[in-house]
């Protein structure tokens, strides 16, 4: 969950491991604080105030790089037992946190569709494509995030006194995130999210709501959302967890 902003691409020397991150310019973070964060793919990416220098940004990311290297490690051991989708029946998927068999079905000149029927996700298709296959199951994954989303940021929202009308909002599909939030107040969230726990979802929705009222990642915006949602931490906790399972493609 990221506010946007233009990134700029840097590294240091960790012994013989060469540490990457990606460096994001807040305008409104001050330039005494710094936050480091490890996304569930393993990339890096540091958060710093527009007037930080370059040099204190990389002296601060060294003093961080054992943190740093093992929290990579972790997560990249954790990708290597993910296992790209085949697109083939028998496949498991997820929906709102449960699991689901995919089954493909074949049929000359139909339009490709997905429906779910029991335990199972069915994919029509005119032919056995992976591609075709992809497609129509992202078309399905983001007509119910639509859907879903919609529900649940009218319950997310309602308690929030800062949120008086809901904001402008849109889907996209996103590699490691699963919402941002721009500084004009447009909240973009990745479709993919359809796929992990209801209280999940609250929780990405009620932080990037959050930054409606704080637009970094702050010690306020941490205590507005310790004020929202007390056991923020234990959610996101499992959501990363599953982060690299829920997002494979």
């Amino acid at each position: 969950m990221m506010m946007e902003n233009q990134l700029t691409q840097h590294s240091i020397q960790y012994g013989d491991e060469l540490i990457r991150f990606a460096l994001r310019r807040q305008p409104l973070r001050t330039a005494q604080r710094l936050a480091i964060h490890v996304e569930p793919d393993g990339s890096v990416l540091v958060d710093a105030a527009e007037a930080t220098a370059v040099e204190a940004v990389l002296t601060a990311v060294k003093r961080r790089a054992r943190w740093i290297s093992q929290h990579v490690g972790a997560a990249r051991e954790r990708l290597a037992h993910v296992l790209p989708c085949e697109y083939v029946s028998g496949e498991s998927l997820h929906y709102l946190g449960r699991r689901y068999r995919l089954k493909v079905m074949v049929q000359a000149d139909v339009i490709p569709v997905a429906r779910m029927r029991g335990g199972f996700i069915v994919v029509t298709v005119p032919v056995q494509s992976p591609v075709v296959i992809q497609q129509t199951l992202d078309d399905w994954f983001r007509g119910r995030a639509r859907d879903v989303f919609a529900d649940r940021l009218d319950v997310v929202a309602a308690p929030l006194s800062w949120v008086k009308d809901l904001p402008a909002t849109r889907l996209q599909f996103m590699k490691v995130q699963w919402g941002s939030c721009s500084p004009a107040g447009r909240i973009t969230l990745n479709p993919m999210l359809v796929k992990a726990p209801r209280e999940c979802i609250d929780y990405v929705l009620l932080h990037e709501l959050c930054h409606l009222l704080h637009h970094n990642h702050g010690p306020k915006f941490y205590k507005t959302l310790d004020r929202a949602l007390p056991g923020w931490r234990e959610i996101k906790e499992r959501l990363d967890n599953r982060a690299e399972e829920l997002l494979r493609a």
